[in-house]
């Protein structure tokens, strides 16, 4: 999806003789997606990126699913999940399918004694609150606030946080993430009536080469397990890659929003697509210019997907109470729309503040114990009031 890049230093040709400066040959690995028919990159190791020492006892890290079918709106507090210092303890998934899972986290700590693989899925990361820098294979990679981290499964990689106050809203993907195919010509490239460009994809750099023998342990998760693995060299041995599979940041203060006369349906707020999900992006943007214009959504009918809704920052006039790191849920099956007075509250509107990530999925999601934790029940009556 992003397009090609390169770090270090590479051969001229690819599966060629790449030879240190005292002879010896650097290890070439093919990182590829969907077995050879899709993106890939090139990556060169001081050392094979196979020298296993020692495998640690496996353990579960299935969510635990407390409702597999509803059919009502739901509402979670998300800054209600408590802070933990583990990164990987700190995830806590919410609404899951065989598509996706949907977590929270407020990690206070950095990874420092373990690196981190999913192997089952794409995770996009969601930066709420916190900063600091992705140190993968491919280099570092600085976050902020508002962006987008695409870390495309399999890659080997740890968190450093600039302080403890850190939030984020995550999806991990079943299928591969990627830009909407109506966004892209032919041949890739961003169009140009496309919400973002290339100019707004932020790619790694300053590659850290780690040439150190040691105990190296990779917490690597497969098909709801996580599996303790230890290598013998240092993962980030890498002197150089090239290719287009890589991950990357995106903020969502460079999403361009369009508008309209009118209100223009969700879909125009679409920033990543999975298989049968979507991911958008709410920004600040003007209200329609109609002389006759409503501004507050339409109510619509959910019929083919569930909508998760997760509220980052500003003012939100057609939902009432709305806190930072709110999630709403609007199950297919029953339309939902304004609250009672936000119609006619929002005539006259010339703009809005609001910052919100939504998650359309064309499958059910299912509630897990830990969201049951931080629900608001009174929500689905908040329609009566």
């Amino acid at each position: 999806m992003p397009h090609y890049h390169t770090l270090g230093q590479i051969p001229h040709k690819r599966h060629t003789q790449f030879r240190k400066p005292d002879g010896q040959l650097y290890s070439e690995q093919l990182f590829s997606t969907e077995g050879f028919s899709s993106h890939y990159s090139l990556l060169y190791h001081c050392h094979p990126p196979t020298e296993i020492v020692k495998v640690g006892e496996p353990y579960a890290v299935m969510p635990e699913v407390a409702e597999e079918k509803m059919l009502k709106h739901r509402s979670f507090q998300g800054f209600s999940i408590q802070p933990e210092a583990d990164y990987l303890k700190s995830r806590k998934p919410v609404l899951v399918n065989s598509d996706c899972h949907i977590s929270l986290a407020a990690p206070q700590q950095s990874t420092k004694d373990y690196f981190y693989k999913n192997a089952d899925a794409d995770e996009l990361l969601f930066v709420h609150e916190g900063s600091g820098i992705l140190h993968t294979q491919y280099g570092r990679l600085e976050f902020g606030y508002g962006d987008y981290l695409l870390i495309p499964r399999g890659t080997i990689y740890q968190l450093e946080f600039s302080n403890t106050q850190n939030r984020l809203f995550i999806v991990e993907s079943f299928s591969p993430i990627r830009f909407p195919k109506r966004y892209l010509s032919p041949y890739g490239q961003l169009l140009e009536n496309s919400p973002f460009c290339e100019r707004d994809i932020r790619q790694p750099k300053d590659l850290e080469t780690i040439d150190r023998a040691g105990d190296f342990i990779i917490l690597i998760k497969k098909k709801g397990i996580m599996y303790p693995i230890h290598y013998g060299h240092h993962p980030f041995d890498v002197v150089g890659w090239d290719g287009c599979e890589y991950p990357f940041a995106l903020s969502i203060h460079d999403f361009e929003p369009i508008t309209g006369r009118v209100h223009q349906p969700p879909p125009v707020h679409q920033t990543f697509e999975g298989h049968n999900f979507v991911v958008c992006s709410f920004c600040p943007r003007l209200f329609d210019y109609h002389p006759l214009a409503v501004p507050a959504p339409y109510n619509h009918s959910n019929i083919d997907s569930d909508e998760v809704l997760y509220y980052v920052d500003g003012d939100f006039m057609s939902r009432k109470h709305v806190t930072r790191g709110m999630i709403t849920l609007h199950p297919a099956g029953i339309p939902h729309g304004p609250h009672p007075g936000a119609v006619e509250k929002s005539l006259g509107a010339k703009e809005t503040k609001e910052l919100a990530v939504m998650v359309d999925t064309f499958h059910p999601l299912q509630i897990t114990r830990q969201a049951l934790d931080i629900e608001d029940k009174q929500y689905v009556m908040s329609w009566a009031e």
